[in-house]
């Protein structure tokens, strides 16, 4: 237990600290977790019969990473994302020249931890530079609505849960919980919403909503993930915790759907 507080001490401060000190700390910081996210990810499915290509999946989402970074820090045209598609047919190309008798399951993992990791945290990192210039609200406001539900859902579920939500794939998870996470992020998001005026109220409790339901399927779809490998953890990155796709199931999901709201529903 006394790891486990350390750590997430320690690592809730770098998450913190790496939204302060700007745009520049803040975008090596997600970097550095696309990184280590994909190294985990492919550690987990790599077997005898699946090779992920981990060369290409790490070029094509440093690609993304910095196709996003580029659009958002020094304003280039969206129209250089039109340069991911040779690099996707790269993929394809080297699969060519690997001896392996699963070529196309093979690719398949490859892209689809490209998907899985480098682009919720690349839309991540554009909920910084949705306003005139860098801002840490909407980040910071993301974090604390997946840690109020991810809170709320625990309390209630240990105290009022019986009704299990998907056993199938998270024996613990109850719909007490999935509710009472939902209402303590709504209740974050009242909060926020006295303190942040440029979103109205009623767009406030429509994340916190979000929120929690993205954030109970991110986590499902990592619990499935890890029961279709049968193992507990994802990775060791963060003692007490597990890896570092543990600690993100949530934000993988959430991030992108809170960037598309907010990109069509307030602008």
């Amino acid at each position: 237990m006394k790891t486990r507080v350390i750590t997430a001490f320690f690592f809730a401060c770098c998450m913190l600290g790496s939204l302060f000190l700007g745009p520049f700390v803040f975008a090596a910081f997600g970097l550095l977790l696309v990184v280590v996210g994909l190294l985990e990810f492919y550690r987990l499915v790599k077997s005898t019969e699946l090779s992920p290509n981990i060369p290409a999946g790490i070029i094509l989402s440093l690609a993304v990473y910095g196709l996003a970074f580029s659009v958002l820090v020094y304003n280039k045209s969206l129209q250089n994302a039109l340069l991911l598609i040779p690099v996707v047919l790269l993929v394809f190309v080297a699969e060519l020249y690997r001896k392996s008798s699963t070529p196309f399951q093979n690719i398949a993992i490859t892209l689809l931890a490209v998907c899985y990791v480098a682009i919720p945290f690349s839309l991540y990192l554009a909920l910084g530079f949705m306003g005139a210039s860098f801002s840490f609200i909407l980040p910071l406001s993301l974090l604390l609505l997946i840690w109020a539900n991810d809170s709320g859902a625990y309390v209630f579920g240990i105290t009022l849960g019986k009704n299990r939500l998907f056993e199938r794939h998270s024996p613990k998870k109850s719909w007490e919980g999935f509710v009472g996470g939902i209402v303590i992020a709504s209740l974050v998001a009242w909060i926020l919403s006295r303190y942040v005026y440029t979103i109205a109220p009623i767009h406030w409790m429509a994340l916190a909503i979000l929120v929690g339901v993205a954030g109970t399927f991110g986590d499902l779809v990592e619990s499935m993930l890890k029961r279709s490998l049968n193992i507990k953890d994802s990775g060791s990155f963060l003692p007490g915790h597990g890896g570092l796709l543990d600690r993100f199931d949530s934000l993988i999901f959430a991030a992108p759907l809170v960037y598309v709201y907010l990109t069509y529903f307030i602008g």
